[in-house]
């Protein structure tokens, strides 16, 4: 298999470092998003990542804490994510550096867009956690921004459900699944793929989105070759 895409944004879901035990880090299932990762590599794609953080916090369940402060939490969530992956990757022999958004000097670099690039020209794979580095901007709005930035053809959207449809259809068995959407008709749907500021930010910047189910092995590589799996949402 070609690869179609040089440069790709892969975002996670916190939810995909936990597997089947649904909070933590599932280091075998960690081991396994790893090798899809250094399969990529290999193919000398340049591979940047985002990784959520809802194994271990989601700020908009806590009620009685304030907003910024369930944020900040959320966003120290996703650079522990960020550091089991980053281990998992070294174990694999990938080279990757962990870029956060708020400055932890000890356990990753600050995030400086040039030396982002620069590392993934290099063929490592860059860790972008800490979110934007400020509250009220989920994962999914670091993954369009961060793609925007590094010059990313296309955002790998690996989730547990297989494609986009226009209901949940674990709930609704007449949820209708759809291969290919614009970004438009996610916003104007409001289909839930990413939230509307992130789904904004890729419709302005020409930015694709793949939406596909990570738990099939392999489903990674087929994307970045652009097998028609899941949903790919495009401005045409």
């Amino acid at each position: 298999m070609e690869p179609k895409y040089k440069r790709v944004l892969l975002k996670l879901s916190g939810e995909a470092m936990a597997g089947d035990q649904h909070f933590g880090i599932n280091t075998q299932y960690v081991k396994k998003v790893a090798e899809q990762v250094k399969q990529v590599a290999e193919a000398g794609v340049e591979v940047a990542i985002v990784v959520g953080g809802g194994n271990f916090w989601r700020g908009r369940t806590s009620e009685h804490m304030d907003r910024a402060t369930a944020d900040y939490i959320g966003m120290l969530a996703t650079v522990m994510n960020a550091m089991a992956l980053q281990d998992a990757l070294e174990q694999l022999e990938v080279p990757s550096r962990v870029q956060s958004a708020i400055e932890m000097r000890e356990v990753a670099e600050p995030y400086v867009r040039r030396r982002a690039m620069r590392h993934l020209e290099k063929g490592r794979v860059v860790i972008f956690g800490a979110g934007t580095g400020s509250p009220f901007f989920s994962t999914d709005t670091t993954a369009a921004l961060r793609a925007a930035e590094i010059g990313a053809e296309v955002i790998l959207l690996a989730k547990k459900i297989d494609a986009v449809y226009s209901d949940d259809p674990e709930t609704n068995p007449d949820a209708v699944r759809y291969d290919k959407l614009t970004h438009t008709d996610v916003l104007e749907q409001d289909l839930k793929v990413m939230d509307a500021t992130a789904a904004a930010l890729c419709r302005d910047n020409d930015i694709a989105i793949h939406v596909f189910a990570l738990a099939e092995e392999g489903n990674v590589m087929k994307a970045v070759c652009g097998e028609k799996i899941g949903t790919i949402v495009s401005g045409r």
